[in-house]
């Protein structure tokens, strides 16, 4: 078997990369942002907008990390009820949180107009598939709790579930009407591009090599310059170096996802796979999710061992779940694979955080990246200007690493090899 190449289909479909040098000399700003991703970009772009003198600095190019290797879903809802984010925020952020969450997926498309940012956008719906019958309670109880605080979710049952998606593996599915899928590279290059419009400087390709505060600023060094602002922005997300602030990137698991493209479909395998253009994500551990691209090439991904997709069974894992999902499309050619790592928190939602006077840090977005840094960068941007914190989408939580973190760190290779066979026995204890 011929296996497809490693490299990451949406550096071939984005918009054009622009060339961003590396920080020369000394210089200062209102705020400097350390992180080139969808979270930093955003924030650095409202900055701006709203008249700071914003600096970016990312250590490799922009987008680079899981913002230029995600799936591109728009999955705007979390895996808890608005009740469940009661009792783990407490009221005022939870309603401050649900009202942000049932705007986030509008909020977002509304951005890409607004900012004429060309990533492909097509809102089409998310449908949530839930793979045995324990699962398709979980999500009869979320739909159940957000139709309640005034989402618009419907539920699908038996041979409407395949109708809608195409796929005949399950028979219980949400579909969330606000859901859709963009070209994640081109949607955080489009977001850098506004920000420089509006002002922001952006410096690529050297890492943060000291951060250090002196008389009630902080200065952020590279190899080559440096640059001092009142206040720094940490936005590295799961590719944080330990080294950037102490404890940050022990404060969540950077679990891998993978991913393959398929070859363009047809327009009768297309009227068999999600018709419409719908996205498809399930409640599996090792979760299958699926969307078209704007050349009709099928995305196709689900959790990994490492960013080298044929590491501890990646290639077969991909196509087992392509072959689960759509059985239709066995035989279907592969062009490309590729991986990238995500943060995953234990509550499974964003940090926001406040290690130091004029330190904040926003990451950890565990799966709902696309719709949710959006939405932390506008977080992170009114907290800076300075807005009564209890209005925050999300509240300021103290900076607390994961007990063991180096040795459970050690076995996410294992992870994915783990969760697969959880997920069988799911299936075989609680099958559809």
């Amino acid at each position: 078997m011929t296996l497809p190449k490693e490299e990451i289909h949406w550096h071939h479909t984005a918009i054009a990369r622009r060339d961003y040098s590396a920080l020369k000399g000394d210089t200062s700003a209102d705020v400097i942002v350390v992180g080139g991703g969808l979270t930093g970009c955003r924030t650095a772009l409202g900055l701006s907008e709203a008249g700071k003198s914003v600096v970016l600095i990312e250590q490799n190019d922009i987008g680079f990390g899981a913002s230029g290797r995600s799936g591109g879903q728009c999955n705007p809802m979390w895996r808890q009820t608005p009740d469940d984010l009661a009792e783990q925020l407490g009221e005022t952020y939870a309603e401050n949180l649900v009202n942000t969450t049932l705007n986030a997926a509008k909020d977002l498309f509304d951005d890409i107009a607004r900012f004429d940012v060309a990533c492909d956008p097509e809102q089409t719906g998310w449908v949530q598939a839930a793979h045995t019958r324990s699962s398709r309670k979980s999500l009869a109880r979320l739909a159940s709790g957000w139709r309640a605080a005034g989402a618009e979710i419907d539920a699908v049952e038996g041979t409407d579930v395949e109708t809608l998606s195409g796929s005949p593996a399950y028979r219980f599915a949400l579909f969330h009407r606000q859901g859709g899928h963009v070209q994640p590279l081109s949607l955080t290059r489009g977001y850098a591009a506004a920000a420089m419009e509006r002002g922001a400087r952006i410096h690529c390709g050297e890492a943060v090599a000291s951060l250090e505060s002196r008389s009630g600023n902080w200065t952020v060094h590279t190899a080559s310059g440096s640059v001092t602002a009142p206040q720094v922005v940490l936005t590295t997300n799961a590719y944080t170096p330990k080294s950037l602030w102490p404890g940050l990137s022990q404060t969540f698991f950077p679990l891998i996802s993978i991913s393959i493209a398929t070859a363009p479909l047809t327009p009768a395998q297309q009227a068999t796979v999600l018709p419409n253009r719908v996205t498809i994500a399930d409640t599996r551990l090792a979760i299958y999710y699926s969307r078209y691209d704007r050349e009709n090439r099928l995305i196709f991904g689900c959790v990994g061992s490492t960013e080298n997709v044929g590491t501890l069974g990646g290639h077969a894992r991909l196509r087992t779940g392509m072959h689960t999902v759509f059985p239709q499309l066995k035989g279907i050619g592969i062009e490309r694979t590729w991986g990238g790592r995500i943060a995953v928190t234990p509550e499974m939602m964003p940090h926001l955080h406040e290690p130091a006077p004029g330190i904040t840090a926003g990451l950890g977005f565990s799966g709902r990246g696309i719709a949710m840094t959006s939405v932390m960068g506008r977080t992170l941007t009114r907290k800076l200007l300075g807005d009564d914190p209890e209005s925050l989408a999300f509240p300021v939580l103290p900076l607390s690493p994961i007990a063991l973190h180096t040795p459970l760190a050690a076995m996410v290779p294992f992870a994915a090899p783990a969760m697969s066979a959880k997920d069988k026995l799911d299936s075989a204890l609680s099958g559809l």
